[in-house]
């Protein structure tokens, strides 16, 4: 069993930028492709992006290209997603995911999830 915990959600104006963090405490996740999903209120949940283990093959999706960056520190203990640009639309949960040797290309790759972080978008 992985431990996921998020950090760094919190309440932003449109035009900023925010920083979320993913830590499994007492291991690390160099085995493991991470990515971050995001819920709105009354929709479904969906990929943001993703970061393959191995040589780290990023994935986004496409409205937020430009805008997020998915990035994990060389001893791969922690996964980030700077958020630049913010806009209302960006508000939702953001959950941190793990997939034990796979690229998480959907729901359906996770093995592990965290238990997510607001972030509000405010005008």
């Amino acid at each position: 069993q992985v431990q996921l915990v998020e950090s760094g959600g919190g309440l932003v104006q449109a035009g900023g930028s925010l920083t979320l963090s993913c830590a499994a405490p007492g291991r690390t996740l160099s085995t493991y492709g991470m990515a971050w999903f995001r819920q709105a209120p009354g929709k479904e949940r969906e990929l943001v992006a993703a970061i393959s283990w191995g040589v780290g093959i990023r994935d986004y999706l496409d409205s937020v290209k430009g805008r997020f960056t998915i990035s994990r520190d060389n001893a791969k203990t922690t996964v980030w997603l700077q958020m630049n640009s913010l806009t209302l639309e960006d508000t939702a949960v953001y959950y941190c995911a793990a997939a034990q040797g796979r690229r998480i290309a959907s729901m359906r790759e996770v093995d592990y999830w965290g238990n997510g972080t607001l972030v509000t978008v405010s005008s």
